[in-house]
């Protein structure tokens, strides 16, 4: 089954391989199971799939993973379904945030 993707190549998600201990913790808080364990590290397999939440990042002891948290519209989403106020994409009179998308 395909992979829903929002918009290709623009993902901020970025690894550092030498500081991967392969500890597996990214993987067990990815929503989205855009990393894969190979060959004793992690490597970033669905890059494109990701929604940049930054648990990945939040929860890296090593430090081996970046990503821009809250930069796109699933942040909007996800603030959304936890029914926070302003929880927009973009400007409308409910909403003070720029627009993200």
């Amino acid at each position: 089954m395909e992979r829903f993707v929002y918009l290709k190549n623009v993902v901020t998600l970025t690894m550092d391989r030498e500081k991967c201990t392969g500890c597996g913790m990214c993987l067990s808080v990815c929503p989205r199971s855009v990393l894969l364990r190979s060959n004793g590290t992690v490597e970033i397999t669905e890059r494109d799939a990701c929604i940049e939440c930054g648990a990945c990042q939040r929860n890296c002891p090593h430090g081996a993973l970046a990503v821009q948290a809250g930069v796109g519209c699933a942040t909007a989403v996800i603030n959304q379904m936890l029914g926070r106020k302003r929880a927009c994409c973009t400007v409308d009179e409910d909403c003070n945030a720029p627009p993200c998308c």
